[in-house]
């Protein structure tokens, strides 16, 4: 979601990601060098998505391939693939289409499809459609020049075997796109849980941890280089587990967490997403200890009612959820939380859904994901359980949380103003080049206006003295 867009605007926008994600639609901007073979790339999906096409981009540059903003340049077209919704996957196709034009214009220019759809409709893809001439899915990036050479000899190429050691750890991500204050390391691949409606543990295989000393190298190497802040990326960042192979000493996320937050002072750190199974307290109180490390979760609900929960296979119940937010609140008071919700899962009642109103009350979140459910193919949801909310229900029920949401986000800025919130420049306002704009430790965005010598990567103090559902608006004082 972009900070100064309204929940409702957002919707627009996210209705086209992964459930429980952000729709990123990124695109290289550093021009190429003259005599080069060019690569242009695009990601759809979700923040781990963006965070394998940089991986894929240190890949290619090792390869010999310079990056382009230009499309219409390029040699080797990648997109990089959300499947979670359907929405997503036409959008893709979409591109495709687009792609395919360009391709008749540039004779000998290959098109690659990447990520979570390229082990689903793989054969659609390179049989039926023809549209490309690659498709290689998240654990099989470093095959990729391999892959180009055969397939500029005229073959159609895949490779998307999923791996359960493959972590890309020795790889330094090229930043696409980069504000040069923030950035995202990945900690993990895959996902162990089997939740009924997620495509994710079919596409990226099962759940493996990166070794903790590499990520702290990468985030080390990312302050020295003038980044201020990092979000720590996994599918279940709680479940993360790295066992030393010389000393059987194991590493878990809040280990991993406080090697991280030692690394600087000035070097904030962020995670996502939280599984609420797994958010232990020891995680908690290492938040607690460290004013870097920022004072935000999100904590995916998905339903209010425990029912419809055990059919998401969810493993927790509304009880469960309700103790994990009131720990938060005991050992982080300060805290935001935010949450996916999903509306109109198989079965469910107008009282169920009215579970999912109140728990949006309730645990006051300061924003949340929202989605009306898409039946994905292949999942347990699809084989076991008929998708029979008609989807006019469907829509109606997700505007009414997204109407209730907007109000509890609007509320819980609204008892910001007055405060005094430390806040990380992290580029001009997307409404006034007169203007920074930049987010707290509650992941809140804050715009304000500039003061002569301040630059992006500096901390500011901001007294708030307004606010939207979406916005602070403040002063540096």
């Amino acid at each position: 979601m972009h900070p100064e867009r309204t929940v409702e605007q957002s919707l627009k926008t996210i209705d086209e990601a992964r459930q429980g994600s952000v729709l990123y639609e990124e695109r290289w901007t550093e021009a190429a060098a003259p005599g080069s073979k060019r690569f242009y790339i695009e990601s759809y999906g979700c923040q781990m998505n963006f965070s394998d096409s940089e991986i894929v981009a240190a890949i290619l540059r090792e390869a010999g391939y310079a990056p382009t903003r230009n499309l219409e340049e390029s040699d080797l077209i990648l997109i990089n693939t959300c499947s979670i919704r359907e929405k997503a996957e036409e959008t893709v196709r979409k591109r495709l289409r687009v792609f395919e034009a360009v391709k008749k214009q540039r004779p000998g220019a290959l098109v690659g499809v990447l990520g979570c759809m390229a082990e689903r409709l793989k054969k659609r893809f390179l049989e039926e459609e023809k549209l490309v001439d690659l498709v290689v899915g998240p654990d099989a990036y470093r095959d990729l020049p391999n892959l180009i050479s055969s397939a500029e000899e005229g073959q159609r190429m895949v490779n998307v075997l999923l791996s359960r050691e493959e972590t890309y750890a020795d790889i330094s991500p090229v930043r696409l796109d980069s504000n040069g204050v923030t950035a995202f390391i990945s900690i993990m691949r895959g996902c162990d849980n089997m939740c009924s409606f997620c495509v994710v543990p079919f596409t990226r295989g099962r759940e493996r941890s990166r070794d903790p000393f590499s990520i702290v190298a990468e985030a080390q190497d990312l302050f020295a280089r003038g980044y201020r802040e990092v979000t720590l990326l996994g599918q279940n960042v709680d479940s993360y587990r790295w066992e030393n192979p010389e000393t059987g000493a194991t590493v878990r996320f809040a280990h991993l967490l406080e090697m991280v937050a030692q690394i600087h002072p000035r070097l904030r750190v962020r995670f996502s997403t939280s599984h609420p199974k797994d958010m232990t307290d020891e995680v908690l109180y290492t938040m607690a200890r460290y004013e870097n490390i920022c004072k935000y979760i999100h904590l995916p609900v998905q339903s209010g009612n425990s029912r419809i929960l055990a059919l998401m296979n969810r493993t927790y119940d509304r009880p469960w959820y309700e103790e994990r937010i009131r720990a938060i609140r005991r050992i982080l008071p300060d805290a935001a939380v935010s949450s996916d919700i999903i509306a109109g899962f198989c079965t469910e009642t107008e009282e169920e859904h009215q579970d999912t109103l109140s728990i949006i009350e309730w645990a006051n979140f300061s924003m949340s994901y929202m989605f009306a459910y898409s039946e994905r193919p292949g999942t347990l949801a699809a084989r076991k359980y008929a998708d029979d909310v008609p989807e006019a229900v469907k829509k109606r029920r997700l505007n009414e949380i997204i109407r209730l949401q907007t109000a509890v986000s609007w509320r819980h800025n609204q008892n910001d103003i007055g405060k005094i919130f430390e806040v990380l420049i992290e580029g001009d306002s997307r409404r006034s080049e007169r203007d920074f704009c930049g987010r707290n430790s509650q992941n809140k965005m804050i715009v304000f206006p500039k003061k002569k010598g301040l630059k992006p990567g500096d901390y500011v103090h901001v007294r708030i003295h307004g606010a939207t559902s979406a916005t602070l608006l403040g002063e540096i004082v």
